[in-house]
């Protein structure tokens, strides 16, 4: 069974911080900032959000995109979105992300690799995620956070690729704990800048592999991730 997984679609209420979490080995960095959603009655809802930005292993640094330029006819259907989480959890198309089943990153140019994480905010992808991310609370730009609902309080987490995790994170498609491996449950962040472009950030972490099986798993003769492969899967 697939975990909680959506979009929220809020405004940015405080300024994003960086946090570190050990997971075994190495150490994830992801930046916190609290987002409020607004109800159709005028009340209010305020989530946490986790937006990995990358670890202090060289041998397992986030792939990114962080554009400027996003256009994508999905884009009409995020903005006619109501405030508030959209539940996708058992969607097989978009607005669902799958980066290798879809053509969402047709287009957006190369995977970068993220700095090895030290703590800092100078480095990347985390000083240019944070000027856009304090552009939209300071404008208040809808910004739309594509992941996994915490499963202990309002917060979504998991805002990166969602498939083709190694062992021992494999999904052997009866566990509704595992919270790696799945298709159509990628993660992403869209910031709406008020321009006809929107701003869209896309990560992957490079000990995932593809392509992957229909359950998200690394298929026979996987490798890391590149370029050609985005949208690679789609029908």
């Amino acid at each position: 069974m697939a975990l909680t997984y959506g979009f929220l679609k809020c405004k940015i209420v405080t300024n994003p911080k960086l946090k570190s979490s050990r997971h075994g080995r190495e150490i994830q960095y992801h930046l916190h900032s609290t987002l409020e959603v607004t109800a159709p009655d005028g009340t209010t809802e305020q989530w946490d959000s986790a937006i990995n930005v990358g670890t202090n292993d060289s041998d397992d640094l986030l792939q990114y995109k962080l554009i400027f330029d996003f256009q994508h006819p999905m884009i009409d259907t995020l903005k006619a979105a109501a405030s508030g989480f959209a539940d996708l959890t058992s969607s097989d198309q978009l607005p669902a992300l799958d980066f290798l089943r879809s053509n969402i990153l047709e287009g957006t140019g190369d995977w970068r690799d993220s700095d090895i994480m030290d703590g800092s905010t100078h480095v990347e992808p985390v000083a240019s995620l944070l000027r856009l991310l304090l552009k939209a609370k300071n404008e208040k730009y809808d910004v739309y956070v594509f992941g996994r609902k915490y499963t202990d309080g309002l917060g979504i987490h998991d805002v990166h690729m969602n498939q083709g995790s190694k062992k021992p994170f494999l999904n052997n498609g009866a566990d509704d704990h595992n919270d790696h491996n799945d298709v159509w449950q990628d993660g992403a962040v869209i910031v709406d800048v008020q321009q006809p472009e929107l701003a869209g950030y896309f990560t992957a972490f490079t000990q995932q592999m593809v392509p992957t099986d229909k359950l998200g798993n690394p298929a026979p003769g996987s490798h890391e991730i590149e370029t050609s492969d985005d949208g690679s899967l789609a029908s």
